[in-house]
């Protein structure tokens, strides 16, 4: 369509006047006089038209009345719209190695211009249609690429963030992170639709929605069939994440076929679901490097939290930023202050059970690694990404936040319109639940010792737990206490006299 514009500067006052490398469809017709016919004035469009003008109840409707159409003509929805749309009967818009089974040029097409009240309706379909065949060949192209392979296999994880009691532990450990690893390529494709900057507007979020499902539909497929990999060492997890999403993701530009052929994908709707909302009238194109930048934080951010789990790592905090209200003090570089209330992320060293060393019961440092996020080659992910996720977590669903919740979680935000997974990054509540205990209530009570809930590092540092610190209520305190994987861990409260509930 773009190459047909040239000629216009030799004939149109008008168009002579725009800036010379400025030839597209949007600017190029603002003169009344149009080469390219009515068409011309809806070049330009916009999610805001696509909704205003009822483009997903016309699209409802030209599929009603053209079933038949669509079921005789060999190329389905696609080819069927195209020989109605602008005379192409072969516009099929399959990914097929085709280069040019979705170029659209409605420039001058009398098949087009002659719909009349249909022009508009017509046209912001046939771009979407072709805008959406583009974000499924960007996604194709995107993970061609072999940098999520070595993003993700630089070096063994568990040797930076966990401390193993053997190496079968860490294997085994590494492994549960396949189970919110459909989530994240869901979360990676709906990222590619929406970009980085494009906010959720309407209806578009049911459409990235089905963009999710289809993708960890793909995800679990693909999941299922590697489903006897085996770690030979930890340092494998790289490669076999790579390997799962890559083929995921490629899987899910057979999608496109499907819808486009009219069918429905995997259960997550058909074409009318992805185009609804104009999700992709506008679309400008897969940003391939953003998306594999989100992909890696995420599976990074999934899987230091999962070798995290496993050890005594939590968050403590509620009370005032500055600390000084009589609980303590916590560590100033690990921290987050969030509606003034400060936040603070620990790991409990165990003790070396020598009751003569001062080291006996253990004390509160960094957790294992923690000091290499948001450089080199964790620089993805924060410390304010862990403590800022798992106190969304914490807030949705306590320390019951699994992958389930993960999933369900997504869907919501995007079919609700209230936030971009993607866009958020490894912050987005369910990349990281570590623990949280609400300490706020032990301000102003009377507990033995409560000066010492809140600790700095160190080496001579223990924390003294001696009331209901989390939230002033016992039986949170022990979930807490459980979550924490501090079960019958006796460090907190050896201090303690009697009373003690967790």
């Amino acid at each position: 369509m773009i190459g047909t514009l040239v000629s216009l500067v030799f004939f149109s006052q008008a168009i002579s006047a725009l800036p010379a490398t400025d030839i597209s469809p949007a600017n190029a017709f603002s003169s009344p006089h149009r080469r390219c016919g009515s068409v011309s004035q809806f070049y330009g469009q916009s999610v805001k038209d696509w909704q205003s003008h009822n483009t997903d109840q016309w699209l409802s409707q030209w599929f009603s009345n053209h079933k038949s159409d669509i079921q005789s003509n060999s190329n389905g929805f696609a080819g069927a719209f195209g020989k109605w749309a602008i005379g192409n009967p072969d516009w099929s818009c399959r990914d097929d190695g085709s280069a040019s089974s979705c170029d659209l040029d409605p420039c001058d097409n009398r098949v087009l211009n002659g719909r009349g009240r249909d022009i508009r309706p017509a046209y912001y379909t046939l771009e979407g249609i072709n805008r959406l065949h583009s974000y499924f060949t960007g996604i194709s192209e995107a993970f061609e690429v072999s940098a999520i392979a070595s993003a993700l296999s630089k070096e063994s994880w568990s040797t930076t963030f966990y401390n193993p009691k053997s190496n079968d532990k860490t294997i085994s450990t590494l492994r549960e992170v396949l189970n919110t690893l459909t989530t994240v390529i869901g979360i990676g494709a709906s990222f590619a639709g929406l970009g980085e900057g494009m906010a959720l507007v309407g209806a578009i979020g049911g459409a990235m929605s089905s963009v999710a499902s289809g993708a960890s539909a793909a995800g679990t497929i693909q999941l299922k069939a590697n489903k006897d990999d085996t770690f030979q060492k930890d340092a494998d997890l790289g490669a076999v994440l790579s390997k799962v999403v890559v083929q995921s993701m490629k899987s899910f530009t057979s999608a496109n076929n499907d819808l486009m052929a009219g069918k429905d994908y995997s259960g997550t709707g058909d074409i009318k679901k992805y185009l609804s909302g104009g999700a992709f009238v506008s679309f400008g194109g897969v940003d391939k490097n953003a998306v594999i930048d989100v992909m890696n934080s995420f599976l990074l951010g999934n899987a230091v939290n999962e070798l995290w789990r496993q050890q005594k790592i939590f968050i403590l905090g509620g009370a005032k930023c500055g600390d000084g209200q009589d609980i303590g003090s916590g560590p100033k570089d690990y921290t987050v202050c969030r509606d003034g209330r400060a936040w603070y992320l620990y790991y409990w060293h165990e003790g070396n059970g020598d009751f003569l060393s001062n080291k006996q019961w253990g004390y509160v440092t960094m957790p294992p690694g923690a000091d290499k996020l948001g450089s080199g080659d964790y620089a993805g992910v924060t410390v304010a990404d862990v403590i800022n996720s798992s106190i969304d977590s914490y807030n949705v669903a306590e320390y019951n936040y699994d992958a389930s919740k993960a999933a369900d979680r997504v869907h919501e935000a995007l079919q609700g319109g209230w936030r971009n997974p993607g866009a958020q990054g490894p912050s987005w509540e369910g990349t990281f639940t570590i623990p949280v205990c609400d300490v706020s209530g032990a301000v102003g009570q009377k507990w033995q010792d409560q000066q010492y809930i809140l600790q700095e590092y160190d080496d001579d540092s223990r924390p003294v737990w001696c009331g209901p610190i989390c939230s002033n209520d016992w039986d949170k305190t022990s979930r807490f206490i459980k979550a924490a994987n501090m079960n019958n861990f006796k460090s907190p409260k050896h201090l303690c006299h009697d009373g003690v509930k967790y």
